[in-house]
């Protein structure tokens, strides 16, 4: 072997070999190396950036910002966002171990976002679309009132431009600190939905890790075409509240994304990689030159 291909080799092998890394169990320094929840090997964080965040180990799926799901989804430069003015507020003075008002502090400093979804205009393979993404960083993505209100907007602007929409999903359910309040954004989101498909305007769906509760149970399911990620957590109550509920064990693998599109409530199971060039191709099929086909 000539001394250039070794250091090729060397460099090859850098970031990927468990050798040399820090070993498992051992304190990780933030932002250098990060351990897969799924295989436990130890990976390069840059690897796994350039990696979509998916472990090149055994293909598990890390959580994605809501700015990264847009970036991964949208043409380079062509996401504007818009209503990013609307947020929480606290209708009902809610306390419990700690106020509501302090959580949404708690999860504005954390996350950097005034809410749980991002919402804007941008093209997608060249076609318009209205573009939402979930960060489940904030209070869990839960469903209040501004993020019903903001994924209304979402197909009210669509309707209005005459734009596809595509939303990413991710949600621990609705945000019980609004009450009643929080579990009307299920039918507000889902009639909004509803006028988009009377128009035939295309509505994709994009089902992540996890998708639950009041989400799952109204707009993340009425889109024309659904897709999930691989090993995404989906479905309305969580499987060991259905096992306590029902007395009985649940089928292996039961609300995974897999499962869901064995039994016909997802249409494509489709690694994050190739999510882009996915979206880009339904939109391909259901828009011609700009028009709803």
């Amino acid at each position: 072997m000539s001394i250039s291909d070794w250091f090729k080799a060397r460099e090859a092998r850098r970031y990927t070999s468990a050798k040399g890394a820090p070993a498992r169990g051992a304190d990780l320094p933030d932002g250098v190396w990060v351990t897969c929840d799924s295989c436990k090997r130890i990976v390069y964080d840059g690897q796994l950036a350039e990696n979509f965040r998916v472990c090149p180990s055994c293909g598990h799926h890390f959580d994605l910002t809501a700015h990264q799901r847009v970036e991964l989804l949208a043409d380079p430069g062509s996401f504007t966002e818009f209503d990013a003015g609307v947020t929480s507020t606290d209708p009902l003075g809610f306390v419990a171990a700690k106020p509501y008002v302090t959580s949404l502090a708690s999860a504005r400093e954390r996350s950097g976002l005034p809410e749980a979804v991002v919402c804007g205009r941008a093209t997608i393979g060249g076609h318009p679309v209205v573009l939402g993404a979930m960060d489940f960083r904030f209070i869990g993505a839960s469903m209040g009132s501004a993020v019903g209100e903001k994924v209304t907007r979402t197909f009210e602007v669509a309707l209005a431009e005459r734009r596809a929409v595509v939303l990413s999903t991710a949600s621990g359910g609705a945000r019980m600190q609004e009450g009643m309040l929080s579990l009307m954004q299920m039918a507000k989101t889902s009639a909004a939905a509803r006028r988009l498909a009377e128009e035939r305007l295309p509505y994709l769906s994009v089902l992540t890790n996890p998708t639950m509760g009041g989400v799952t149970a109204s707009f993340a399911v009425l889109a024309d075409v659904i897709l999930a990620e691989p090993g995404a957590l989906v479905g309305f109550a969580g499987p060991r509240v259905i096992e306590q509920t029902i007395k009985q064990h649940l089928p292996k693998g039961f609300q995974t994304s897999e499962f869901l599109l064995e039994h016909g409530m997802v249409d494509e199971v489709v690694p994050r990689g190739q999510l882009p060039a996915r979206v880009t191709l339904l939109l391909d099929y259901l828009v011609r030159g700009g028009e709803v086909a």
